[in-house]
């Protein structure tokens, strides 16, 4: 059974969402704030977290990097903010994914069962192990990158990405089968997610990120690395 830990201080919310979630099959922990949320994460270490931001002695920005800092456990932003800027402050510090409120506790509970299912396929043992290009070294079954010997760190949806682009290395991957690979099915018409990612990795990797020497673009059609 996987366990779900959700942490938010909205005392009616986690009750709704928790009977949903544990209809589906999933044993559900309930933390009311970011300290109390770390503390059930270290202690029983679920499979998904549910944080929202807005939240009192520590908020969700910094509770999610803690988290990042314990483990690479898939995390969802539960948040009212739906400004741009913010959604990416999430992604940026590791975040999987967020929901906006107010919003359906049914796509809620089909993103949970999204993430899941990338966590379950991102640790499949890949056919191909090692990628080499130049300076740049990617190691798809100890999930390990170096870029002229120096290690880069990469959450686990870039290195999904990353890892989908060298075991397909040399050809174009459609926008669309990155994102029902990367992220589900339920996420092909997301393309501001992966342009997005796809930034965040020439940063990591590119000497100039405008000027891509490892993936390139496809315009139009997708990214493959060269």
């Amino acid at each position: 059974m996987k366990r779900i830990l959700l942490i938010d201080d909205d005392p009616e919310l986690p009750a709704v969402v928790g009977v949903a979630l544990e209809q589906e099959g999933f044993e559900v922990l309930m933390a009311p704030d970011g300290p109390q949320g770390l503390r059930a994460a270290y202690r029983y270490h679920p499979d998904l977290v549910i944080l929202d931001i807005m939240m009192p002695h520590l908020d969700g920005w910094k509770t999610c990097q803690r988290l990042r800092e314990l483990s690479d456990v898939p995390i969802i932003m539960l948040t009212a903010k739906t400004r741009e800027a913010d959604v990416v402050k999430g992604l940026i510090l590791g975040a999987d994914d967020y929901v906006t409120k107010p919003f359906s506790v049914t796509e809620l509970v089909a993103r949970v069962q999204a993430c899941l299912r990338r966590r379950e396929v991102g640790n499949s043992r890949p056919e191909s192990t090692v990628f080499v290009r130049g300076d740049l070294s990617i190691d798809l079954v100890r999930r390990k990158v170096t870029l002229r010997g120096e290690p880069v760190d990469f959450t686990p949806t870039e290195f999904r990405l990353l890892s989908l682009l060298a075991r397909n290395r040399g050809e174009v991957v459609p926008h669309r089968k990155l994102l029902a690979e990367v992220w589900g099915p339920e996420y092909t018409d997301e393309f501001d997610y992966l342009h997005l990612y796809v930034s965040y990795l020439r940063r990591k990797i590119e000497n100039e990120p405008a000027n891509p020497e490892f993936i390139k673009t496809a315009w139009g059609e997708g990214y493959y690395l060269e």
